[in-house]
Parts: structure tokens; C-alpha cells; sequence
């Protein structure tokens, strides 16, 4: 042995925290006290494995958290070397007591894998960049140029405003618009309008993490709401309201991570319940135009004006622009943008620009029937494989959006195949990301929107043979063999 010391946690398989977790926090506590040091080299995995009676795939998908976290680099051929961690003689501060607590979890990996089904993001070799460029040099020769690269208004750049309005086909009279740096800061604006310590807050579960983990900072009380292959459950969601849930967020159209979609009566339904008791209810609709077959649903915010309705064009145009938007009542309107002034002052007028011209010259729609065309190709490319190459696995199709839920035979846990899928060029999100009270152990989501057809076939199809290999160690291994966790 070339490492440093022998390593002995206890393990205790009984205790509702995986074993990777737990030999993956024993590990970080002998880097943080010093134990282990930089440059220090750990044993590896399967020698590891064999010393401590574990799966090999434990103790990667513990390595994998500890990679994550900054505290071990690998090196092909090498091995994982000690990377974080206190230096000896370097007086530092406190900062763990410095800092204010957070509940984000870390969904992605240090190093990018050849086939990445990790993030909801559109496929970038799709982006028409000669039209857009055309598009840029457009609004680049208007007589407006200054005004666009002064400081403008907290609420957005007013042509866009009114566009969002007549586009978006729920605005009423009542309602006004503000622009956000993306879906992610409307919810943040949001929860920080609406939502005080201890209020108790119905979310799905699973849900997308991003939307947990502000909830949370704001210091909600989250209830999950089941979701079926129709959605969000009205049955759950009474019960939630009825636990004294007075924020209601919803993603009706090709949820996230689920990709399932709320049938037309139970979005009545929904709407019937959360009305009757005064329940505020937020819109998540940013996957809704990404339809593969027709969907006859109308939104939550034309069933009721006071809905608080999101969109962005990160899902069918460009991410990296950072643009989105709500439709609400005036009063929250205003609110919010008191709010978003103190954040940013006002979201970039030149990227509201550029999409404003983006959708008003028709770019936008005739790239919108293209990504729709790709993302059918692709969800039928992810379906046939997942199929073909993953006997046992229990999925269904979406409709719409950009992710498959599929969830592994009984058994198998998803964060610890995640560590050597990433060994083998594969990367996907585990249930667990995902989870609020619930457990998804056996769960994944795979977002294919991003990924190439052939990609697809090829990553689905590695995953598979890797599903295989475990179901055959399980099935062959003595009864005293560990489980695979």
C-alpha cells in the first residue's frame, strides 16, 4: 500500500443514510481535521471495497461526492489524491461559522461526461447562431444603441413587456409584467414577496431542485405533492392545503423532473381546491411550448387571474441569455419589482433587445418548430433505448419538455450506478436530488433534450450493460454479500 493510513469508519447499513454517504463524510472528516492532508493518496476503489466489505460502486459514488465537493482530485492512471483540507501553519477564519447555512445540493459534476443527460438545457448545435448574429447586428445599427447600454427600467425593457403580454395569451387587465434574469430569479423574487419563516409552502415531489433549495433558504416548511402520470394530484394537493399550505407551485405542462402533465379536469380541480382556501398558487410554465404531440390543457392562469404565471425563453431559445418573466396582479407586480431593483437594478436591456427583435422579425417561431422537431426526435431516440437496453425499468413517456423519470429495478440505487456511469463517459441526475420526503432511491431523471440521437442510443445502452452487471451480482451473491447502495 502507497497511501497514507489505513481507513476504518463505522458503517452502519441499518441506518437510513447510505453507505456511501457515510463513508464519504468519514473521509471528509479526516481531511477537515487534518488526518488526511493535499496530495495525500487514497486507496483505490476496489482495493478500498475489499477491505471494507463494500460494493465497489459504494465506495466510487463516495469518492464521487468527495470530488464534487473540491476536497479529492482523480487522475486517470493515478488515482484520487487529497485535494482540499486544511494547510498546515495558514491561519484561516471560520468561515463554516461565517456563513449562512445552505440546503443546495451540488447536481454537477468537476469534469464535464462525454454524454451528458445531468442537465434540462436545449441542444446548443441547434442554435441558428448566423440568424441571431444577423438578429444582434440588427439592433446594433438603431438609433436607440444608448439608450439600450444605459441603466433602464427595474420592470424591463417596455417593448418586450407589451410583446410578453399579447404573446403569452393569459394577461388580463388586472395583470402586469415584469422581466427577471431568467425562471430562476422569478422564484427567488417570489419567495422572498410571499414566503416568511416557517410558512408551510406545496411543491411536487420530486421536484426540481433549484425551486426546493430557494423555498427552503427562505425558512418554508415544504409539503411534496405526488405526482402520478397525470401530474400533481389533486387528492395530494388537498391534503397538503388542508396541513396549511398557503403557497401552491406548480409546473403543469412536462414537469420537472417527472416530465408529466396535469389533464384538463384536474387543473379545474386544482384551481376549485386552491381557491376555497385562499391558496396562492405560482405557475411554472416554461416547458409548455415545447409540445410533442397536441395537448388540450388550458393554463392555470386562465382558470383563475390571480395565478402567478412564469416564463422564459431559455427552453426554446438561449439559455445563456438569462431572460424570463411574470405575469401576476399589479400589487405583486410592484412588489416584485421593488425587490428586483435592490437585487440587479434591472435584467441586461441589450439581451431583452436582442430576443425582442429574435421574436418579432419570426426567428423565434420558425426556431421554436425546430427544437420542438428535435426534442420528438430525441425523446423517441431515449424511449426505444431505454426499452431496448433497459429491461425492467419503469418509465413513461412524456408528452413534451426535456426529461425522462425512469426508475431501476427493485434493488438498484441510482447514486451509486451514477459513479461508475461517470467512469464510463455517462453522466444523468439520481432520484435523490429530487426528493423532499420521499424516497427515490432506485430513481433518475434523464434530460435528452441536450444530447445528440446517436448519443442517446450509445449512453442508454452503457447504462444498461452497468444495470445488468449489478442485477447479476445481486442475483448470484451469497446472502451475506452487501447490497448495493
Amino acid at each position: 500500500m502507497d497511501w497514507k493510513m489505513e481507513i476504518r469508519p463505522s458503517l452502519d447499513a441499518n441506518s437510513g443514510v447510505p453507505l456511501y454517504r457515510q463513508l464519504s463524510g468519514h473521509l471528509q472528516d479526516l481531511i477537515e481535521s487534518g488526518s488526511l492532508t493535499s496530495g495525500d493518496r487514497l486507496p483505490p476503489t476496489r482495493e478500498l471495497a475489499a477491505q471494507l466489505g463494500l460494493n465497489r460502486t459504494t465506495v466510487s459514488a463516495a469518492y464521487d461526492v468527495l470530488e464534487e465537493a473540491g476536497l479529492i482530485k482523480g487522475s486517470v492512471g493515478r488515482g484520487s489524491f487529497v485535494s482540499g483540507g486544511p494547510r498546515p501553519g495558514a491561519a484561516s477564519l471560520d468561515w463554516s461559522a461565517a456563513l449562512t447555512s445552505t440546503f443546495s445540493t451540488s447536481a454537477r459534476t468537476v469534469r464535464r461526461a462525454a454524454i451528458d443527460f445531468s442537465a434540462s438545457r436545449p441542444c446548443e448545435a441547434l442554435f441558428p447562431v448566423d440568424e441571431f448574429r444577423r438578429n444582434c447586428e440588427e439592433v446594433l445599427v438603431e438609433p436607440n444603441l444608448r439608450s439600450l447600454l444605459q441603466l433602464g427600467s427595474p420592470a424591463g425593457l417596455e417593448p418586450l413587456r407589451q410583446y410578453i403580454l399579447r404573446r403569452s395569451g393569459v394577461a388580463r387587465e388586472t395583470d402586469d409584467v415584469l422581466i427577471t434574469n431568467g425562471c430562476q430569479q422569478a422564484v427567488d423574487l417570489l419567495r422572498r414577496a410571499l414566503v416568511r419563516p416557517g410558512v408551510k409552502v406545496a411543491v411536487e415531489e420530486p421536484v426540481y431542485p433549484g425551486l426546493k433549495n430557494l423555498f427552503l433558504e427562505s425558512g418554508a416548511e415544504l409539503i411534496g405533492i405526488a405526482v402520478t402520470a397525470d401530474g400533481a394530484d389533486p387528492n395530494s394537493i388537498r391534503r397538503a392545503i388542508d396541513s396549511g399550505a398557503r403557497v401552491l407551485v406548480l409546473t403543469p405542462s412536462f414537469q420537472n423532473p417527472t416530465g408529466a402533465t396535469i389533464p384538463a379536469a384536474n387543473r379545474t380541480a386544482i384551481i376549485e381546491i386552491a381557491h376555497a382556501a385562499g391558496v396562492i398558487i405560482i405557475e411554472n410554465d416554461i416547458y409548455s411550448e415545447l409540445s410533442y404531440r397536441d395537448i388540450v390543457a388550458p393554463r392555470l392562469k386562465s382558470l383563475d387571474p390571480n395565478v402567478i404565471f412564469l416564463g422564459s425563453f431559455s427552453k426554446i431559445a438561449f439559455p445563456g441569455l438569462r431572460c424570463g418573466w411574470v405575469i401576476a396582479p399589479r400589487p405583486v407586480i410592484a412588489r416584485l419589482t421593488e425587490l428586483k431593483q435592490l437585487a440587479d437594478l434591472h435584467t441586461d436591456q441589450l439581451s431583452q433587445a436582442f430576443l425582442l427583435r429574435f421574436a418579432e422579425s419570426g426567428r423565434l417561431d420558425t426556431h421554436q418548430r425546430k427544437m420542438v422537431e428535435a426534442g420528438r426526435e430525441r425523446l423517441r431516440a431515449v424511449t426505444q433505448a431505454c426499452r431496448q437496453f433497459m429491461p425492467g425499468c419503469r418509465f413513461t413517456p412524456p408528452a413534451g419538455g426535456m426529461n425522462l423519470w425512469l426508475e431501476l429495478p427493485d434493488g438498484l440505487d441510482a447514486a451509486a450506478l451514477r459513479g461508475l456511469a461517470q467512469q464510463a463517459g455517462v453522466d444523468y441526475l439520481p432520484g435523490s436530488y429530487f426528493s423532499i420526503s420521499r424516497r427515490f432511491d432506485n430513481a433518475l431523471r434523464l434530460s435528452f433534450a441536450g444530447v445528440d440521437p446517436r448519443e442517446i442510443r450509445r449512453g442508454i445502452e452503457i447504462l444498461g450493460g452497468l444495470m445488468s452487471e449489478f442485477q447479476s451480482f445481486r442475483d448470484g451473491a451469497p446472502a451475506t454479500a452487501p447490497a448495493l447502495v
